[in-house]
């Protein structure tokens, strides 16, 4: 049963994708009104949203799974924080180039030191560090040790952006913080399909790269033998 669902839940995840993509770009190009103002530019925030909510979800899974590496030293758990960290980088990178996009429509400018813009622009700089910090030459342990630091520090920043159209004076749109958020009914049930289908291609996003990484793992291991072998002859 267990080995029958390790080789079905691939293919699942692969046809959601597939069809929750189609089912979105319907949505946003058929179903969701445009907008008077922006016109088609405003559906760059159906790409907008659900990146940058989901980078929120990667980085804090990256965070937690770094808190169980520290305490358990357990591989998987670096692993796990690893690869939630390069897709949170990821999509991240893809939320500040969606971002710049709609506020060259909307504010006339590719970018202004806004708070939410600025918080998010930290938290980019921050796992960029975290990414050279896992390509330097150094011992593994100290390497992962370091990284989960960085990760968890990371994290602190993620409440601040999600939050900072709340704390501070900002320009930044706050989506849903009214009812209904300033959106007609389909432009809110079309972001939120897309908030919510965007789940799958997150988990298959963060599953092919824990794989890759496990890979990684198996072949450093081999080879680590391999040479001690060699030495011992």
């Amino acid at each position: 049963m267990v080995n029958e669902m390790k080789h079905t839940y691939p293919a699942f995840l692969a046809a959601s994708v597939v069809i929750c993509t189609a089912i979105a770009q319907y949505l946003i190009y058929f179903y969701a009104p445009v907008e008077q103002t922006l016109g088609y530019a405003q559906k760059i925030f159906y790409y907008h949203l659900p990146v940058a909510w989901w980078a929120f979800v990667s980085f804090s899974f990256a965070a937690l799974f770094a808190v169980l590496y520290l305490l358990k030293k357990e591989e998987n758990f670096n692993i796990l924080s690893h690869a939630n960290a390069e897709v949170g980088f990821l999509l991240a990178t893809l939320t500040l180039i969606t971002g710049s996009l709609w506020g060259k429509h909307s504010w006339g400018v590719w970018w202004t030191w806004d708070p939410k813009l600025t918080t998010a622009l930290i938290l980019w700089f921050i796992f960029a560090a975290y990414l050279v910090i896992r390509t330097m030459p150094m011992p593994r342990e100290q390497k992962n040790n370091i990284a989960a630091v960085i990760a968890i520090i990371g994290f602190l920043d993620v409440p601040l952006v999600f939050f900072a159209t709340r704390l501070w004076r900002s320009i930044h749109p706050a989506v849903f913080h009214s009812e209904g958020g300033g959106l007609e009914p389909a432009m809110a049930h079309t972001v939120v399909f897309c908030v919510l289908s965007f789940a799958f291609i997150w988990l298959w996003l963060v599953r092919y790269r824990k794989q890759q990484l496990s890979q990684e793992l198996k072949l450093e291991t081999l080879k680590t033998k391999l040479l001690y072998q060699e030495e011992q002859e």
